[in-house]
Formats: C-alpha cells, structure tokens, sequence
C-alpha cells in the first residue's frame, strides 16, 4: 500500500522506459542528461561500443598479479640491489619471442626506403653494431659479417642494440602496426612511396597532420562536420609498444599462473619452470637443458654427439620450452633491456604497484594558440618535458609531482644526497648530485643513463638464469649477449570480458 501510494502517476518504470528507447530507438540513452548518445539531431557526442584490447601481432596477455619480487637465491656477489618484496603487476603484453634479427632487419629495410634520400643519419643510427662479436683472443669475425644479414640468423635474437636503439624499434613498432589496422578497417590506403616527414606517424595522425592515402574517413556525427579521423576514443589503434618494466620482465619471467590453485602459490620458483634444477625431467625429454646458458668454464654447448644445449652462442627465438604464459627463452639465450634506470636501492623506494623508476614525464609542445605544433621533419610530433625551463610553473599546485624528471627521486636527488648543503652551491649544480659523472676519473658507474637488463645469457652461469637477478648498462652501449623484446599496457579489464 505505501509502495503503491508513493509512486507517481504516469511515469513508466525506469528499466521498461529504457528497454523500450533502446529496441525502439536504437539509441543509448545518457544516465546523466538523458540525452541520446550518437545522435546527431541532439549534437552528436558519440560512444563507441568496446568488445575488449585486440592483442598487437607477436604479443601474448600475461595475465597479472601479486607476487614476491626479487631474490629467490643467495646473494653470491653481496650486492643487495634486489631484496624480496612483494609487489603488483597490472596485466599486460609482451612479446612471445625476443626481437630476431629478421625483425630489425624489417626495421633498417623501411628506415633506409624512407630516410637514406634525405636524411641517411637515421638509417646509420639505428643499425646495430655487429663489432661486439668481436674478441681479442677469439676468432669471432664470421659473426661480425653474417649473423644480423645470413638468413641462416634470421629467426635468431638480434644483439649490439643499445638501450635507446631498443627505443626507437618500439615506437617505429607502434606507428606500423597502426598504420595496418586503419588500412584492414578500409580507412587508408597503402602508401609504398613514403618518404621524409610524409611518413604515418600515430601522433601526427591524431594532431591531425597526417593525410595519406586516405580512402574513406570515419562518419562524423556532429551536424557541422561530414567526416573525421581516427579518434582514442574509437578504441581501433592500439597502445604504444615499448619496453617492459623490470618488475613485468620479472613477472613475466617466473610465469606463477601455472603453479596458483585459488589464491595460493603452491609452488615457488628458481627459474621460470618448477624445481631446483636447469634440465627437463620429463621422459621424452630427460636431460635436457631448459635453456640456452653456459655450464661452466670452456662449455658453452656440451659434448660433440650429445650437445647438452645445442647453441654455442645465441640460440634460434622459439628454441627450447616456453613458460606457463607462452613466453620463450625467459632464462637465457640473451640478456633483455627493461625500461628501468638503475638504482641499488630500487627494492625500497619504488611503490608496490607497478613498480618503475625511470619516469620523465613530457607533454607535446604546443604554439601560442594552444594548437599541438608541427611536426618535425622526420614527421614526428614534438614532445618537451613537463615545467621545462619557459613553463616553470604548470605544476606549481599539483600534489603528485612538482618537476618532470623523477629519475633520480629519493635516490640521488639533492635531498638523498649524504653531503648536500644548500648554501654552498649554486642551483645547478643540485640536480643529481649523488650519481653525477664528472671530470676525467668517475667515482661511480652508476647515472640516470644506466639501464636495468634481465635474465642470462648463452655466456652466463645459470646463476643468472633466476628472474630476481639484475644487472645494468649504459643506454648507449651494446654487446653481444643483449638483446631485448616489446610490450603494451593492457586497457580495460585485465582479464577481459
């Protein structure tokens, strides 16, 4: 009788009014204006229907999770740079194999198709150096001229790429694989001819200052406009690639999905298989080794007849057994760069969820009329950091960050530095005071250019064969037991749908 009484006449049940507008009308209502979405008769503002992340091509989603980061064997070498802690790792992409050579040579053969004509720097920038395989008491030099080029390479992992070679690969990734999917949507054309800055850029196209060979742009539904570009929010593109976090590396790397009942870990892990031990112990397989490594001193593949490994050195991409989430040679064949900048203390300071230092946060540079400026000349969009020195005070109110280089946060900074005093020296000279390289005799080798790589090498013990170990480079150097593999941040829900 209440219910009854308090209801007002005339009015149909909310969730009847919103089957019938829907069936009816086609349209989805706005629960906050009650507006139409996608109707061009109210303005147009559009919403688009989103099934879930289309996964990238050589990608495979590692579903994430809480787990014990770090350590997981003893502290051989007394460094303590990766204490136990345990974290939180969204989920993500990452890339089934190592980058291999017949990738980066795809690579170098569109670099120099778009750019030898007129700029031939970028080309010789982003070739790799193949004089790491050299040695002085070694004969190495057939590695030197065929291993990146014989076809006999080709699906093993590219080396001599440096850190921000790495970089580069990953952002030239992106721009490729979305340039396809506007071209399998029927939205662009194939554009062979490309060249300089009349390359597809993700960026530039979203600024609007890329045109290609467009075949049909996207309807637009507001009532002053015809057609439109790809926006974000159509969800067709995909996120940038780039390289994996160290604590994603590592995530990935021990691969606990296969060992979790409920909410439990019933087993831990060494390495990225079960037990204590580096070879197969199944059946069909026994003896096996589990990956590419070297046993001891002057064993790099076992005995003629019986080769314990089968690789000297590196080892074909999809050679050996791959994890519980897919993932192959997570324990050697080559060491892999990770985003992070190194710090020995990284295990203290970094947050527990998604764990990372190395931030420099930039925006895209914009012109007096707040317009996204052009492109450069490469056909790229042009990024600065944030509060760089013309735009010291955007962030002057924000409570989550004040500058836009955080590499150095807690840990190197001014305020972390053991001698720092204020008084005595001028504000330049403050920035990053405790991992500074100056003059002729470095006291450290530790700067914001040192990078973090993970897992072993076919020329590491399998010590390092544990996801916890790390080690660092400087972004700017290669060898020949470092390579690297991509991956993407996974939008929406981390397991789908």
């Amino acid at each position: 009788m209440i219910k009854s009484a308090m209801k007002p006449r005339g009015v149909v049940p909310t969730l009847t009014l919103v089957i019938f507008l829907l069936v009816g009308c086609g349209k989805e209502i706005s629960q906050m204006s009650g507006w139409n979405y996608n109707d061009p008769k109210n303005g147009g503002f559009e919403v688009t229907p989103y099934l879930g992340q289309e996964t990238g091509p050589g990608l495979i989603l590692v579903q994430g999770g809480t787990f014990m980061m770090g350590r997981v064997e003893q502290d051989v070498l007394y460094d303590w740079n990766n204490i136990p802690r345990r974290a939180t790792v969204s989920s993500f992409y990452m890339d089934e194999t190592e980058v291999a050579n017949v990738h980066y040579r795809e690579y170098l053969y569109w670099i120099r198709r778009v750019f030898e004509l007129d700029y031939p720097a970028v080309y010789r920038k982003a070739l790799p150096d193949t004089l790491v395989w050299r040695s002085k008491l070694a004969y190495n030099e057939p590695y030197v001229e065929l291993y990146l080029r014989h076809p006999a390479y080709q699906w093993y992992p590219v080396v001599g790429v440096s850190w921000k070679q790495a970089v580069d690969f990953c952002a030239w990734r992106t721009d490729r694989v979305n340039e396809y999917i506007l071209i399998r949507e029927g939205l662009l054309d194939m554009n062979p001819n490309q060249a300089a800055d009349d390359n597809f850029n993700t960026d530039a196209y979203l600024a609007g200052q890329y045109e290609g060979l467009v075949i049909v742009d996207m309807p637009d539904l507001d009532p002053n406009k015809d057609t439109r570009k790809v926006r974000i929010e159509d969800g067709i593109f995909l996120p940038r690639y780039r390289l994996p976090t160290e604590a994603e590396w590592e995530f990935a790397s021990l691969g606990l999905i296969g060992n979790t009942y409920f909410e439990r870990v019933t087993e831990r892990r060494v390495y990225p298989w079960n037990g204590h031990y580096v070879r197969n112990d199944h059946s069909k397989y026994l003896g096996s080794m589990m990956a590419n490594f070297k046993r001891g001193r002057g064993d790099n593949m076992g005995v003629a007849g019986r080769l314990n490994d089968n690789a000297d050195v590196t080892a074909p991409v999809y050679a050996y057994w791959p994890n519980d989430y897919g993932l192959y040679n997570m324990a050697g064949n080559v060491c892999e760069w990770v985003m992070d900048v190194y710090r020995p203390l990284s295990a203290e300071d970094n947050d527990d969820f998604r764990a990372f230092r190395g931030n420099v946060f930039k925006t895209q540079v914009r012109d007096e009329e707040g317009a996204i400026a052009e492109k450069d000349s490469l056909g790229r969009i042009i990024w600065r950091e944030v509060a760089d020195a013309d735009h010291k005070d955007e962030n002057l109110h924000r409570r989550n960050y004040k500058k836009a280089d955080n590499i150095s946060y807690l840990d190197g900074d001014k305020t972390s530095s053991l001698y720092f005093q204020e008084e005595s020296l001028e504000p330049d000279e403050l920035k990053k005071m405790m991992y500074e390289i100056t003059g002729e005799q470095p006291t450290t080798m530790i700067d914001d250019r040192a990078r973090v790589y993970k897992g072993a090498s076919w020329r590491d013990r399998a010590y390092w064969m544990g996801p916890g170990t790390r080690r660092f480079l400087d972004e700017e150097q290669s060898t020949n037991w470092l390579g690297f593999r991509c991956a993407m941040v996974r939008v929406g829900s981390p397991v789908g749908f």
